[in-house]
């Protein structure tokens, strides 16, 4: 009886262990779970939702967690300003995903917010746009910040699943070799481990990502990302084809820049900028014809996050002048 109490006791002595910085996570409030996919499913499990009305434009993992519960869902398109086409009914069993793309369109959010009661908000790409009040609202973690996982819930139900914790040491191997020897080391890592959270089930934020997440300095990350953006935009402006207020920016993922010349991705890629495509399986659910298909293969999703200052900044225009 004494060891099962003993074993259930804090450690004392031994190596000394990873040390990170200890604070406040920007969403303390939240559910913590372990992958924004699992954060839309936790969603899709509570309020048992019979269809869901998705975006063409989106991420193919959001297709997991319906085809895993076995949740209908049709596709809609999105207008130049990447607000939806309003073309379809939303029936009261039915549930409204919308993705508030690169963090620019929380007015939108607003807006649906007050027409649709089923609506479901993907801040996936907005992770400083705060959820609004009795709104279904997610966030993934990783694609704004060095963990291997993790994710935000608010949900507007009362029921709460019952949950085991994840476990994040095995997905952990791209951000320390991106330390020690490059982001291009741990490039092979990171493909690997987006294939490892496929189809895990969901579980609540590991010790590790939400020991990382508690150490963030985010108002200084949430300004360098603003500051970043409004630095490309002063000279981009006149030069993008997607057009959008700027008064507003609110920690963006990325600066969006649509351009009809295909060589840009390339060109940036030879000087060693890497540039994210959103996203490939779109191609394979559009044709040539929608402005979503034009989306994918022309918008240049330039990096603006908190690792760099106006000084890569001037260096990805130095780039893009040679072009443009």
């Amino acid at each position: 009886m004494q060891n099962q109490h003993s074993n259930k006791m804090k450690s004392i002595g031994g190596y000394l262990e990873l040390q990170l910085s200890r604070g406040e996570e920007f969403y303390p409030s939240l559910i913590k779970l372990n992958t924004g996919r699992n954060a839309f499913e936790y969603i899709l499990k509570v309020k048992r939702y019979k269809l869901v009305h998705i975006p063409y434009y989106t991420c193919e993992v959001m297709l997991e967690p319906l085809k895993k519960l076995g949740v209908q869902f049709q596709y809609y398109t999105i207008d130049e300003n990447m607000d939806p086409v309003l073309d379809f009914e939303v029936g009261p069993d039915d549930g409204l995903l919308y993705t508030n793309y690169f963090g620019l369109k929380q007015d939108t959010v607003i807006r649906l917010s007050k027409l649709f009661e089923n609506l479901i908000v993907d801040n996936s790409q907005a992770f400083f746009s705060e959820p609004l009040e009795g709104v279904d609202t997610f966030y993934s973690c990783r694609k704004f910040f060095g963990v291997p996982d993790g994710a935000y819930l608010q949900c507007t139900s009362d029921v709460r699943l019952k949950l085991e914790k994840d476990v994040s040491v095995d997905r952990f191997s791209h951000l320390i070799k991106s330390i020690d020897m490059g982001i291009e080391s741990g490039y092979e890592d990171f493909i690997v481990n987006n294939v490892v959270l496929s189809n895990n089930p969901i579980r609540k934020m590991s010790s590790l990502s939400q020991s990382i997440l508690s150490g963030i300095d985010y108002k200084a990350c949430k300004y360098r990302r603003n500051s970043n953006f409004m630095y490309l935009h002063d000279f981009l402006e006149s030069y993008n084809d997607y057009s959008f207020d700027a008064s507003s920016v609110n920690g963006p993922m990325i600066y969006p820049l649509l351009i009809s010349s295909t060589e840009i991705r390339n060109k940036l890629f030879e000087k060693r900028i890497y540039v994210a495509t959103y996203w490939p399986n779109v191609l394979e659910w559009t044709t040539k014809k929608m402005y979503e298909y034009y989306l994918t293969t022309h918008l240049i999703a330039i990096p603006i996050d908190h690792r760099y200052t106006h000084s890569e900044m001037k260096r990805i225009l130095n780039v893009l002048k040679t072009i443009l």
